[in-house]
């Protein structure tokens, strides 16, 4: 029987063993050859004595790195001056008896053991070699470990696993869809779901009354670093449980994963914002609150101001936004100049700034315009203290946000303000509908099965962008990592909705007629969440891309360096699919 390399301890000395796996590095002193032999458990040295067994040590010779072997041995404690504390085999070594290559390996493009950095697009070219890494097995071992722990949770909290299709039908939930063409019915096609949001609430009409997936969702969508075509979400659903009974189900599921994954215990309940409040605060509506940077409204405060920049824009419609920046008065013209681009990048038209000396002497190319009153406002608003600086951003709101959210994070950094630590937020009361910047036409702000809240359930029609959904998104750290809602349970309301973002009734019945119709047929009411499975195991790794909890990721233009998808099909495929290719 095999034993695996990183489990050998010193009260194995003595035992005769078969070890297999990989040469990690390989050591020849001329007599003596010592090798670290790698599995998935870990390392071993191992040792090729010609006194002991020539043939072996003659094959021990022809070893190189990432070959497989074999190897016979028997477990001896080293010497106590060889013995590597930093290794949890470090007090033994396997006097090898007996060894056969399984497989010869060419050199590879990158060291398995080095820690120098590596271009990610060779690494995801090789990634088969890449997954030898060890900060790579642990990521993956990681991502083991918490899916066995959620699904534990949730089989002790009755829920049941089911799957849902994943070729489905193309609705419009938001972002693009992946489609399938398909070839018993020609000129038709599937979708890939973004999201098994319709099938779950269909279980819940059929009475399975708490829903858990390891859903693959697909959405065709620009990508970043917390954001891949097809991704992995934990999607639950529950039938008669209001918004505060899932939130308190998912603390608790969180505080436990903590606790069993990370030996970390985690602070209840969660803090709560709505999703105004963080917009006015921090400019964002998923705030890292590991740094106390907030946003001031100062609108008020400049209203009738002489300073002509200020007072255009609040004459046409816009604010003037500030954000107190603590001991930044140290930065060089020169670091305020690239912070001025940066936010130009985001949208600014600029970057208004005051400096506060020591004495509370104020420096700043716009100081000369502001009424004493109105630079006393400043102060006193957003607390600024001898040190600081004060960022002022005066456009449309929309705009405001966008720069002043980048900025809060880009100052956090830059000022060393972040505090370590796991800062979990839920934000809730989203807007139900919201403006599409390119149609100007309402979308759905979520998807459109959000259920209004009871307090403008009747402005849908009237005012429907101030009607607010029973929505909520779990927060860590400033990412996103679940978000949910309850759903609309009877035909009538749905209708409503589907109304106000245009469709029209042949459109309802093309779209969502099965839908339409379950809810007849007695629907409980439900709510849940799916929380992003790639983006929690990232957090909790402490590292800033999910394609490193990924086994095979797609590179930043959606495509796959290993496999080379996605690439061209034979013209006889696309004959068969009734479909041409365009020149």
């Amino acid at each position: 029987m095999r034993t695996y390399c990183g489990t050998l301890r010193i009260d194995d000395a003595g035992k005769e063993v078969t070890l297999s796996g990989w040469v990690h590095r390989r050591r020849d002193h001329g007599g003596l050859i010592f090798i670290d032999l790698r599995d998935v458990s870990g390392l071993v040295q191992i040792a090729f004595d010609p006194e002991r067994s020539g043939e072996a040590h003659e094959t021990g010779h022809t070893l190189r790195p990432e070959d497989v072997v074999e190897v016979q041995g028997v477990v001896a404690a080293r010497p106590e001056e060889t013995v590597n504390s930093d290794l949890g085999t470090g007090e033994v070594e396997v006097n090898v008896t007996g060894v056969e290559v399984l497989n010869r390996a060419e050199t590879p493009p990158f060291s398995v053991e080095e820690r120098a950095a590596v271009d990610e697009n060779l690494r995801l070219r090789y990634r088969y070699i890449d997954l030898r890494r060890e900060d790579m097995l642990a990521n993956l071992k990681l991502r083991h470990t918490v899916t066995r722990e959620l699904r534990s949770y949730l089989d002790a909290n009755r829920f049941i696993e089911v799957e849902t299709p994943v070729l489905t039908k193309s609705t419009p939930e938001g972002a693009r869809d992946f489609l399938v063409p398909s070839r018993l019915q020609p000129r038709k096609f599937y979708a890939l779901p973004q999201s098994p949001q319709l099938f779950k609430q269909l279980l819940m009409v059929g009475g399975i009354d708490r829903y858990y997936q390891f859903a693959h969702a697909f959405r065709d969508e620009d990508l970043r670093a917390d954001r891949q075509p097809e991704h992995t979400q934990v999607d639950l659903e529950m039938s008669f449980m209001d918004a505060a009974g899932i939130m308190a189900l998912l603390e608790d599921l969180v505080e436990r994963l903590y606790e069993a994954v990370l030996g970390v215990t985690i602070d209840r309940p969660f803090p709560r914002l709505t999703h105004d409040e963080a917009i006015l605060r921090y400019a964002s509506d998923k705030p890292d609150l590991r740094f106390d940077l907030e946003v001031v409204d100062l609108s008020g405060v400049f209203r009738g101001t002489g300073f002509a920049v200020f007072s255009r824009v609040l004459d046409d419609g816009g604010v003037i936004r500030a954000m107190r920046a603590p001991g930044a008065a140290s930065m060089s013209r020169r670091e305020i100049d690239e912070l001025t681009d940066f936010a130009v990048s985001h949208g600014a038209k600029g970057l208004a700034y005051l400096v506060i000396r020591e004495g509370m002497q104020i420096t700043s190319p716009i100081a000369k315009f502001f009424a004493p009153d109105e630079t006393a406002a400043v102060l006193e608003r957003t607390g600024a203290q001898e040190g600081d600086i004060v960022f002022f951003v005066a456009d449309l709101e929309g705009t405001a946000v966008d720069v002043l959210g980048a900025l809060r994070n880009r100052l956090a950094r830059d000022l060393d303000l972040v505090r370590d630590g796991w800062s979990f937020l839920w934000v809730t009361d989203f807007p139900l509908f919201k403006l599409d910047d390119e149609t100007g036409r309402i979308i759905a702000e979520h998807h459109p099965f959000t259920l209004p809240t009871s307090e403008t359930v009747d402005l849908i029609e009237s005012d429907p962008l101030a009607v607010r959904g029973s929505l909520y998104d779990l927060v860590l750290n400033g990412v996103e990592i679940a978000s949910g809602g309850l759903r609309i349970h009877k035909p009538e309301l749905q209708r409503r909705i589907l109304s106000a973002l245009g469709h029209a009734d042949h459109k309802m019945e093309s779209d969502f007629g099965f839908l339409l119709e379950a809810l007849k047929y007695g629907a409980p009411p439900h709510g849940g969440l799916a929380f992003g499975l790639d983006r929690l195991v990232m957090l909790m790794a402490g590292l800033d891309t999910i394609r490193d909890v990924i086994a095979f990721p797609k590179t930043q233009s959606g495509g796959c360096p290993l496999t080379g998808a996605p690439a061209d099909v034979e013209p006889a495929q696309l004959k068969e699919l009734k479909l041409r290719q365009q020149p």
